[in-house]
């Protein structure tokens, strides 16, 4: 099978292993990213798969709050020029107002609202007219918190939203911050989806098969390799940004404090960006000039 040397970049990037056994294992695989990245973590050829989506593409992050309640939302554009201009950031502010004060259910509903004269998506539309790109608004969340409500914004490109039930606000703040900062996919171990639990736990099992002990200290190895897994994976496994002696577990532990939900979102994560291949294009238009 050919090979493309894109793949084999991407796949080095998410698994920190060689070229050649990059390569080997895209053939294997049948160019199969996910599946590649899964067969070097069980062979122990992967120093670390990421599952980092790609970020991609420009745009913005707003935050808009009241009280408890608090809205996070996504506007994307194609360049970071037009991503850090007053008028786009205005308008991704705004909308974020707009979605505190009416509640959307959803981003169709967000993009109904009335807004000067026209909607949401009738005010898009003459942005991207004017602008000369494309704008899209990706994704809105809304979160309420009984006690403290926790909001971060890192920059314009990363935004995290944490509601506590008990605690303070000082504490749902840095809470948020160590949302943006460190990314957990998951509250705690019971969030964990059981596929994903399975997956990992089928990985470790094969990483261990060349290991000569008994299948008892094999069985107990990859529990303990799980539950490390678990702690990385998940907000309250992890040790807190700000005092790594301690997890966030036992720091909401000696406030008296729980996470009711968390929210983190960061410009393009997911979007894949199209990469530009000037030297080709060069090659196309002068094979296309000699013809």
């Amino acid at each position: 099978m050919n090979v493309t040397a894109e793949a084999v970049k991407q796949l080095r990037e998410r698994t920190g292993a060689g070229m050649m056994e990059c390569k080997k294992a895209l053939v294997e695989t049948g160019g199969d990213l996910d599946a590649a990245a899964e067969l070097m973590r069980k062979s122990g050829l992967a120093k670390a798969d990421k599952k980092a989506q790609r970020v991609a593409a420009e745009g913005t992050v707003a935050i808009a709050r009241q009280g408890l309640d608090a809205v996070l939302l996504e506007v994307n554009s194609e360049t970071d020029f037009v991503a850090r201009g007053e008028e786009f950031q205005g308008f991704a502010r705004e909308l974020a107002q707009l979605a505190l004060a009416h509640a959307p259910a959803d981003l169709a509903a967000l993009l109904a609202l009335p807004i000067d004269g026209t909607t949401v998506e009738g005010r898009r539309r003459a942005l991207v007219a004017k602008i000369g790109e494309n704008l899209t608004v990706r994704r809105v969340v809304r979160l309420a918190a009984p006690t403290a409500l926790g909001a971060y914004l890192h920059g314009t490109r990363i935004g995290a939203l944490v509601s506590l039930r008990g605690g303070s606000e000082e504490l749902a703040k840095d809470l948020a911050m160590h949302v943006a900062a460190i990314n957990p996919a998951y509250l705690d171990a019971a969030s964990v989806p059981a596929d994903v639990l399975e997956r990992e736990r089928a990985i470790l099992v094969e990483q261990t098969k060349g290991e000569k002990k008994p299948p008892e200290i094999v069985a107990k190895m990859v529990e303990g390799r799980l539950r490390k897994y678990l702690a990385e994976i998940t907000l309250l496994g992890q040790p807190f940004v700000k005092d790594p002696d301690v997890t966030v577990e036992a720091l909401l532990k000696k406030a008296g404090a729980t996470v009711i939900e968390f929210r983190r979102f960061e410009v393009g994560a997911g979007i894949e960006k199209k990469q530009d291949d000037f030297v080709g294009e060069v090659m196309a238009q002068v094979a296309a000039q000699s013809k």
